[in-house]
């Protein structure tokens, strides 16, 4: 019951923001074209910052753990495979918003809740982190770049997609973070509370604007795909990979961090990228509200089967 209670109150409100989203759009309080606006700025600042904030913020040479983070790296692109796979079977139009929300999870946000909730202190969420979040944010720039509408492969898009990765705001935040912390940087207060705030207007900001523009008549058109990149997202590479996580003996804090790499909602940050690199986004924004409405319970159940194994 409390694996519940903290699993619903650590998604629900994420959900209720998207909903205060579509309030303020439909009472004409957010615009359409603020709401555009609105996403571009999370894009540009909020997000890029919290990236760094999670990067620059441990001692990355201290902290390693390379059985740990090589393990985070190899199943995530697994799933990024998986998912380019299914999206190939099933003639998904919308393939790069696909692909990137049936692999991305809020790795960063819920992650670092839920493992500080059940063991206070721990590594392990950052070194998820680096083994993960860096690829997610890589790949999408490059699905979501070939897979615009009328793209066509060639040299000039494999030109334009490099550069493309190199200027994402969210790849050089990670970058930037990456070698804040190796080069073990001064972190002063000021600075400190300066990144925390900022990096704090990203989840609410960003949710707000995907409620508001949220398309609930186009979302229906795309709920099958939705539907099945959820179930991935909460079920499936859960159901693939965590049997294999405890083979390779990883426990307590290790197999949450894992557990919430594979299986917790999609992030708010896919909808924001696809918006912002030409997409409609609206499959986007149906599996970041599915999965976040549904992850409470998935969560809470993995958590009591990994518990009644023994592992936790």
């Amino acid at each position: 019951m409390e694996n519940l209670i903290f699993s619903l109150n650590a998604t629900l409100p994420i959900f209720l923001l998207m909903v205060l989203g579509m309030i303020f759009r439909k009472t004409g309080i957010i615009s359409e074209s603020f709401a555009k606006q609105l996403n571009s700025f999370v894009f540009l600042i909020p997000l890029p910052v919290l990236v760094f904030k999670n990067l620059a913020t441990i001692d990355i040479v201290e902290a390693w753990n390379t059985k740990f983070v090589l393990f985070c790296f190899s199943v995530t692109l697994l799933s990024i495979l998986i998912s380019f796979v299914l999206s190939l079977v099933l003639k998904e139009k919308n393939k790069g918003e696909f692909i990137q929300g049936s692999y991305r999870s809020s790795a960063a946000l819920l992650g670092m809740a839920l493992i500080s909730n059940i063991y206070g202190d721990s590594i392990m969420g950052p070194l998820m982190i680096i083994g993960s979040v860096p690829l997610y944010n890589i790949v999408a720039v490059i699905v979501l770049s070939f897979f615009k509408k009328n793209a066509k492969i060639d040299k000039q898009l494999l030109k334009s997609t490099c550069i493309g990765i190199l200027k994402n705001p969210i790849i050089i935040g990670i970058v930037c973070g990456i070698f804040y912390s190796l080069l073990k940087l001064p972190y002063p207060t000021i600075v400190s509370k300066t990144v925390n705030y900022i990096s704090a207007l990203a989840s609410p900001l960003g949710l707000m604007a995907m409620g508001a523009s949220f398309d609930f008549h186009k979302a229906m058109g795309s709920m099958k795909s939705a539907c099945i990149a959820s179930f991935m997202k909460l079920f499936g590479f859960c159901l693939l990979f965590l049997p294999l996580a405890i083979h390779f003996g990883f426990v307590q804090d290790q197999i949450v961090a894992i557990l919430i790499m594979l299986g917790s909602a999609s992030t708010v940050s896919c909808f924001v990228m696809a918006k912002n690199m030409g997409h409609d986004g609206t499959l986007s924004s149906t599996i970041v509200m599915l999965t976040t409405l549904i992850s409470g319970f998935s969560i809470t159940f993995w958590l009591f089967v990994l518990k009644s194994i023994g592992v936790l």
